[in-house]
């Protein structure tokens, strides 16, 4: 599995169609596509991530996980024998969303790729180390909700998956000014 270094840039698009470039408002003329750098803050910072997967019959399946971005690349687990590891198993395409849910502000992305279990030793220790930096003692802590899950990672008591994004997107809301970026990668 490759994995992106943050310095590689993705080809970046505003889409007018969904951008209040189209339906001007009050600041609206000059709406941008948001930074990538923006979005990728936003996604090293947010907690919780909603993934959606396919099940065999063809109907979605979506659930929160935690997951944390390193090097490009968005990780997170599950169990063997949950509903998002057997549709995995099955078809590894998969979009992970995660934002807000003000009308007027914020920021909400999703990433599309194909995960792909991670089986490198070295690899999971980073991923613990990124997932430890981030949520801190929700894992550290033994009061943590999620303490123990780098022994689980390391014991392949789950399966950990990495994303690295084919495209993202990102819907701005600021004040009633609407943004819509397509980053492609």
């Amino acid at each position: 599995m490759s994995t992106r270094e943050p310095s590689q840039q993705p080809t970046t698009e505003l889409d007018a169609r969904y951008s209040s470039a189209l339906h001007p408002r009050p600041g609206a003329a000059d709406v941008t596509p948001t930074a990538w750098s923006e979005a990728r803050r936003h996604l090293e910072a947010a907690e919780i991530f909603w993934v959606s997967t396919v099940r065999p019959d063809g109907r979605l399946h979506v659930t929160p996980v935690i997951a944390a971005w390193h090097r490009g690349v968005l990780y997170f687990s599950t169990g063997p024998d949950e509903q998002k590891a057997k549709n995995l198993a099955r078809d590894g395409h998969c979009a992970l969303t995660t934002g807000g849910n003000s009308l007027t502000a914020g920021l909400d992305l999703v990433v599309e790729g194909k995960a792909e279990p991670v089986s490198d030793p070295a690899v999971l220790e980073e991923v613990i180390a990124a997932y430890e930096a981030k949520y801190g003692p929700h894992i550290t802590s033994p009061e943590g909700t999620f303490h123990g899950i780098g022994d689980a990672f390391r014991e392949r008591a789950v399966t950990v998956f990495a994303v690295a994004p084919d495209t993202a997107y990102g819907f701005g809301r600021d004040d009633g000014v609407y943004s819509h970026t397509r980053w492609t990668f």
